[in-house]
């Protein structure tokens, strides 16, 4: 129920301040002006674009498969926005309380694939089926390397709990192991009384920060953002596996990429960046990890927790912005040479650096 309450709302927001950042972001780039007219500073734009969507008429290709036609697109972002159902939002609000919740993360997300392959299969257009193709193909081989940057996270925090996850990397955590994890007790450091940027995961354990470079550019893979935008190449196949859809059905496909970004952006944050925890360390009697924190379960700690985790998720998003404007489009062929021969063989052997570090620092 949180998930609806909360997320579905702010992720509508969420799309329109980013397709407006992202024309904006790429106008900046290219040294351009970006959309000017409608609004102020044309900040209205995309708004208009959405009434425009909206108001355009549903259709579906006479030979096309319209059973499926229409439901690929419903369950795409069902899907996805399935997987904000476990992200921990604050210190006190966990989302569903399940243990298992990273394999749950990963485990409906990657059920997009289906829609997809729905979408391009039921369109009956030869573009639609190599985009969804393609589609499959990118999503299953970035998966892999996906999935071994995440375990590396698993191995070193022992738990599969996304709240827990987050509560190692803060001045909330307890324990001596958790502490002390990581080789900072000989530099007489405690990081539960620190706090800040010390206690996040790629600090913790620089072998992350590797792990976190990978777990970017494949999560680039998965939500099929540029340079691995090959499943809707517009030079190449008009559109993908979307080029049938039109009006609405077509606004729940891009709702979904951009739903994506935000889940990956999340999920790399509490994974790597400190969660909702602040990256304010506390210096002596300056405490600022613990005027910027709160108490869990207190409205203070509420709004800091939500506040520092969306706003490193924010950043994850103007990054991904960022780079789709910066890198050409890369061949089918080097895509998959990417996520084999390199990403997931490194992949691998961080894998075992995490390992062997786990078994040698406790």
């Amino acid at each position: 129920m949180s998930t609806i309450l909360f997320f579905l709302p702010f992720l509508l927001l969420f799309a329109v301040l980013a397709i407006y950042a992202e024309r904006k972001v790429s106008a900046f780039i290219q040294d351009r002006y970006g959309p000017m007219e409608v609004g102020y500073y044309g900040i209205l734009q995309t708004v208009a674009d959405l009434v425009k969507l909206l108001q355009k008429e549903d259709i579906v290709p006479t030979k096309a498969d319209k059973k499926l036609f229409l439901i690929a697109p419903i369950l795409v972002f069902t899907f996805v926005f399935a997987g904000f159902a476990v992200v921990p939002v604050t210190s006190g609000w966990q989302g569903a309380p399940i243990q298992t919740g990273l394999f749950f993360l990963l485990a409906i997300v990657s059920l997009d694939t289906i829609g997809i392959i729905m979408a391009g299969w039921a369109s009956n257009n030869k573009y639609s089926l190599f985009g969804a193709m393609r589609s499959a193909a990118q999503i299953i081989s970035y998966e892999v390397p996906l999935t071994l940057s995440v375990l590396s996270v698993v191995m070193i925090s022992q738990t599969l709990d996304l709240q827990q996850i987050s509560i190692q990397q803060g001045i909330h955590a307890v324990g001596q192991e958790t502490n002390y994890l990581f080789g900072i007790k000989a530099l007489g450091i405690d990081v539960t009384e620190v706090g800040g940027f010390l206690t996040w995961n790629v600090f913790r354990a620089p072998i992350l920060f590797v792990t976190w470079i990978i777990f970017f550019i494949t999560s680039l893979a998965e939500s099929n953002r540029a340079p691995f935008d090959l499943p809707e190449a517009e030079s190449e196949l008009v559109a993908g596996f979307q080029t049938e859809y039109s009006g609405f059905r077509w606004s729940l496909l891009m709702l979904a990429e951009y739903a994506m970004m935000l889940l990956v952006s999340f999920l790399g944050v509490i994974l790597f960046l400190g969660s909702w925890n602040s990256p304010l360390p506390n210096m002596g009697g300056v405490r600022l990890a613990d005027w910027t924190t709160g108490e869990a379960g207190t409205v203070s700690g509420h709004l800091w927790s939500a506040f520092w985790l969306i706003t490193k998720s924010l950043v994850m998003v103007l990054i991904q912005i960022w780079v789709r404007w910066t890198y050409p489009r890369i061949r089918i062929d080097q895509l998959m040479s990417v996520g084999w021969k390199y990403l997931t063989p490194i992949a691998l052997c961080v894998l075992l650096v995490a390992a062997v570090w786990r078994l040698f620092m406790i």
